[in-house]
């Protein structure tokens, strides 16, 4: 029987990071840089190799999954004097290990994590989308980037398997999980031992709570396998519907969670709070609606005129109400509205999507080589002359380096109680009212939209 030489290989931080990134503790960097990272040849053994930012040696660690599948450190060793005797020694250890055929160690946690791909709804409640991200090849790197996501998610409310399964709890969870892995990337510490509101991070000495909610659907307008050409939105529709239709909805949602009055619970207490919103009401409404949630958020318009010698300015027009079906009347301006100084801001971002999972799997090695994706959007211009966004397009890889926090905005509210300090969230876009004027600071590279198109080539 021939047995095979054990490999050792260098992987991409992308590839470490969908393993690491909900274990690593922030304060990792304050005294360590991650230099190199390496597996073995089915990932169930990672090493990293760091430089000690005080004694300037070199020291590895090797992690392997713990009873709850999340990687945990084994194997550590300290003061090498070169990279190179610690990259030698981190490829013993891994070598090693892998030939006793180590694949995981009990360190007897309490249970944590979500199967959320044990299916527990009947099924004709599943949700189509849920279908296909379990079921269809196209969607394998976004499958594995969310179950190790659901390595580290606890579930606060009891159900939170079922309603990612279902039809009525899919897109709100998968919001939850885009939150979950956006804030941990940005260094917050999570706490999510309260049942409201969804998170409570923590950075330095702030604390902030953070309340997902997502625009659903219709009743008479239902998920699909695949969307259904003939029911998009198109652009003539688009441009009545985020006029009044839209605004609308994003009102109701978001009263729906003022009227819930979080600001009073006891953990919450003289502490900002963030009411974090995604669209899911239709097929790709997400990739349009942004400007109806600016619009009702801030109570005024942007309208570009442009003059007789074809230069261009912005014009502000201040929307005073919407009106429903009935004739009733909504006032617009929702942070100008009662009891909404106890709102800090609305965190919104049109990437919190299949899509971004799909893109954020492959980075981390998880596609064949028969998936080709493209990814196809708008991004922000920072030409200050520019009131039109810049396309772009580029086929996503391994190289790729999107974060899990790029399209995330944040609108801060003009009257909050406790402001929002822009340094917590030091890589996502914000947006500040300055007297009528509506600033915007964003990062080098910030989407407004995009979609993927996916295919697998024979």
């Amino acid at each position: 029987m021939k047995i095979e030489p054990i490999t050792i290989r260098q992987i991409t931080k992308n590839q470490f990071d969908i393993f690491m990134l909900f274990t690593r503790h922030p304060a990792v960097q304050t005294f360590a840089k991650e230099l190199e990272y390496y597996s073995n040849g089915d990932n169930s053994i990672l090493g990293v190799v760091l430089l000690d930012l005080y004694d300037q040696d070199f020291s590895y660690v090797i992690l392997v999954r713990d009873e709850n599948r999340q990687f945990r450190e084994f194997d550590t060793k300290v003061s090498f004097p070169t990279k190179a005797e610690a990259v030698e020694m981190l490829s013993n250890s891994i070598k090693w290990h892998t030939a006793q055929n180590l694949k995981s160690v009990v360190h007897n946690l309490p249970e944590r994590g979500l199967d959320l791909f044990n299916i527990v709804v009947n099924q004709e409640k599943i949700h189509p989308y849920f279908t296909r991200l379990n079921e269809d090849t196209q969607f394998i790197p976004s499958k594995k980037a969310i179950i190790e996501i659901a390595n580290h998610l606890s579930d606060i409310d009891g159900n939170f398997i079922e309603q990612f399964q279902s039809l009525n709890g899919f897109d709100a969870r998968l919001w939850e999980i885009y939150l979950f892995a956006s804030l941990t990337e940005q260094e917050f510490l999570i706490n999510r031992t309260h049942k409201r509101p969804d998170f409570i991070i923590q950075k330095y000495d702030a604390e902030i709570g953070v309340e997902a909610v997502t625009l659903g659907r219709d009743k008479n307008n239902p998920p699909t396998y695949l969307p259904n050409e003939e029911k998009l939105t198109r652009p003539a529709d688009i441009l009545t519907k985020i006029k009044n239709e839209i605004p609308l909805r994003y009102g109701s949602t978001l009263f729906s969670k003022l009227s819930k009055k979080y600001w009073e619970l006891p953990h919450l207490k003289d502490k900002p709070f963030l009411l974090a919103v995604a669209d899911f009401h239709d097929d790709f409404s997400m990739t349009w609606s942004y400007i109806s949630l600016v619009e009702y958020l801030y109570g005024q318009r942007e309208e570009l005129i442009v003059s007789e010698d074809g230069s261009a300015f912005a014009k502000t027009e201040k929307i005073p109400h919407y009106t429903k079906p009935t004739g009733a009347k909504i006032n617009s301006g929702f942070f100008f509205e009662p009891d909404c100084e106890n709102i800090s801001g609305v965190l919104f971002s049109t990437t919190g999507t299949i899509a971004k999972f799909t893109r954020m799997g492959i980075q981390a090695g998880f596609s064949s080589i028969k998936q080709k994706v493209l990814r196809v959007g708008d991004r922000y211009d920072h030409n200050s002359d520019s009131f039109t966004p810049i396309s772009f397009s580029y086929m996503v890889d391994e190289n790729c380096t999107e974060t899990w926090s790029e399209g995330l905005n944040l609108f801060h509210n003009p009257n909050a109680k406790y402001p929002i300090d822009m340094n917590l969230f030091p890589n996502i876009a914000h947006h500040k009212l300055k007297g009528e004027q509506l600033i915007s600071w964003a990062p080098d590279f910030h989407p407004f939209s995009s979609i993927n198109i996916n295919t697998i080539v024979k």
